[in-house]
């Protein structure tokens, strides 16, 4: 369906969270607003994600008596992103962020909670925090969605239960004691009998919770704000008026149409994770092809903005948020992308070995300090193979990647080479290529003070956030335990992005820029189509939500403060690059 009018006050191309938080803003503020998506799905990367959102110094934080302030986080940030690089835009994003929070309640759909017990990843830096800096999105019922619940992209199906159940991260200790405990295994019932009715009326569970329920929300807001949504449409060019981005012009089915923007054009298409040339160009050669974002991100704003005059923002420590991934076949043929992000790396029982059999990092580190260790070992060579190796307690205790606990079935895994299995450890390192002498080893030392409870060669479990992610019922380390118990186990993993991190330069108003500096009139980015603020830095969970709200955020109450309107016939496209 083509758009009902051929001019709208501002066009947002892109629906993930920036995208959606901009449309919703500038909205909100009264404006006609059109949202542009590639794909037939609101939400992008966003509704695959865990939805935290990074914001120091947040009223609710104030409200739950946890202390933070904008000048703990000023030196948090200069010890965690220490390049002085973008310094002005994290100071406005310090500035604004509980202000864009606050907005987005008061006049949206959005809700977030507080996340009490979730430390920054780096708790010994002086300002960090032990929780109350992340916010997550409060549950939503897709039901209220109506018809348009077909429209947000559902979640991972690794992510879900029984075929498409939610379930809130809290829930998750919950269910890993059913039959262990009464109250978890009522806790349980109380989550899969609403989900058995739900599916009675829909091809999913309705009770959304994470990113899913943050796009969910964006999403609705926009739809109660009349905001048009075009899907499946490519944008072809931005039009211009002199040197102002007056317009865009679409490709949908096989018609080009120019619709023109009075005010301006948000660009928020998710960055360029699944672009070959621009991969190439941008990211180290070490990191491969292996992305956990959402397939259409493929750099289409960027190459939109170039044509305008637009500068890439290349001060970046690294280029992209990197998580270890591994990789299995899905029913329906397709490759899944499953990011270990928290869920088994710093349990105890595990550990991670390159290809020659030995342990390089601390496992309960960072997914992007894991792989950003993964690359220092690789030597920058493409696909050096790394595995996570571990026994049957571990696997049975934890799981590992997609496999959850307390899985029984387990061969079909094996069957289909996601998961190695061996019967002692010199058969597994046979298995994964490397020397069956030197895995031994690895294992034999790791063993000797794992006993214990101790990691003297990486000091896993030494802080407060590697601690949060171990398991606080394992004495005495949570993170920290033998590998002994046949048969043994071994999955391949792989470093891939959450997304990127290099993107369009932007001053304090989300406005794009030029080499010299300048604002391209009428251009605004948010999201991964602007340049990371923490140059690639991944100082605590939400480090790349928490921007694009507030950004999304800046830009629509600047397109809605502008007391200038332009004319707004559609002028000659400009050339792609």
């Amino acid at each position: 369906m083509m758009p009902a009018h051929e001019t709208y006050d501002v066009i947002v191309i892109g629906a993930g969270a920036g995208g959606m938080t901009a449309a919703a803003v500038a909205a909100a503020e009264g404006l006609r607003v059109l949202v542009i998506e590639k794909t037939a799905f609101a939400g992008g990367t966003t509704a695959w994600s865990d939805g935290m959102v990074w914001i120091p110094a947040n009223a609710k934080m104030k409200e739950a008596g946890l202390s933070d302030s904008v000048a703990d986080a000023v030196q948090y940030l200069s010890s965690t992103v220490p390049e002085t690089a973008n310094a002005g835009l994290r100071a406005a994003f310090l500035a604004r962020g509980p202000e864009a929070i606050a907005y987005l309640e008061a006049n949206t759909e959005v809700r977030l909670q507080l996340v009490k017990a979730y430390p920054d990843y780096y708790p010994e830096r002086l300002g960090a925090t032990s929780g109350g800096r992340v916010l997550a999105p409060v549950a939503f019922d897709g039901r209220r969605l109506g018809e348009g619940f077909a429209r947000l992209r559902p979640p991972l199906p690794e992510s879900t239960l029984f075929g498409g159940m939610m379930v809130d991260r809290l829930d998750i200790p919950h269910l890993r004691s059913v039959g262990k405990s009464l109250r978890a295994t009522m806790r349980a019932a109380r989550l899969v009998l609403p989900y058995a009715l739900q599916r009675l009326r829909s091809p999913r569970g309705t009770t959304l919770h994470l990113g899913n329920a943050l796009a969910a929300r964006l999403y609705a807001s926009l739809l109660a704000r009349q905001v048009e949504f075009l899907f499946s449409a490519d944008v072809e060019d931005l039009s211009m008026q002199g040197e102002r981005v007056s317009g865009v012009v679409i490709r949908h089915g096989s018609r080009d149409r120019p619709i023109a923007s009075r005010r301006g054009v948000v660009l928020a298409t998710g960055g360029f994770s699944h672009d070959a040339v621009l991969r190439k160009r941008l990211l180290p050669a070490a990191a491969g092809f292996v992305s956990a974002a959402n397939t259409s991100s493929t750099g289409d704003g960027l190459r939109l903005a170039a044509a305008t005059g637009a500068a890439l923002n290349t001060d970046a420590t690294s280029p992209a948020y990197w998580v270890p991934a591994s990789l299995f076949p899905r029913a329906d043929g397709s490759r899944g992308v499953f990011p270990h992000m928290v869920t088994d790396r710093a349990k105890p029982g595990v550990i991670a070995v390159n290809a020659a059999g030995r342990r390089f990092v601390n496992e309960a580190l960072s997914y992007h300090e894991f792989v950003l260790a993964m690359l220092r070992d690789g030597n920058g060579e493409p696909d050096q193979p790394f595995h996570l190796i571990c026994d049957r307690r571990f696997l049975w205790d934890y799981g590992l990647g997609r496999i959850r606990p307390f899985t029984r079935r387990y061969r079909r895994y094996v069957a289909s080479g996601e998961l190695i299995e061996a019967a002692d450890i010199a058969q597994l390192a046979t298995r994964i290529g490397v020397k069956p002498s030197t895995l031994t080893a690895t294992i034999v030392n790791y063993n000797a003070d794992a006993e214990e409870g101790r990691d003297p060669e990486f000091g896993r479990g030494s802080t407060l956030y590697q601690r949060h992610l171990g398991d606080i019922s394992h004495k005495p380390n949570p993170c920290v335990a033998p590998i002994v118990r046949a048969p043994f186990f071994a999955m391949r993993i792989h470093p891939a992005d959450l997304g990127t991190a290099i993107g369009m330069k932007v001053d304090a108003q989300a406005r794009v820029l030029r080499a010299d500096g300048t604002s391209i009139a009428g251009l605004y980015a948010c999201g991964n189509d602007m340049g990371s603020i923490m140059n690639g830095n991944c100082p605590g969970p939400g480090i790349t939500l928490g921007p694009a709200l507030v950004f999304g955020y800046i830009a629509g109450r600047h397109l809605a403060e502008r007391a200038m309107t332009f004319a707004t016939t559609p002028a000659t496209a400009t050339t792609s690059v």
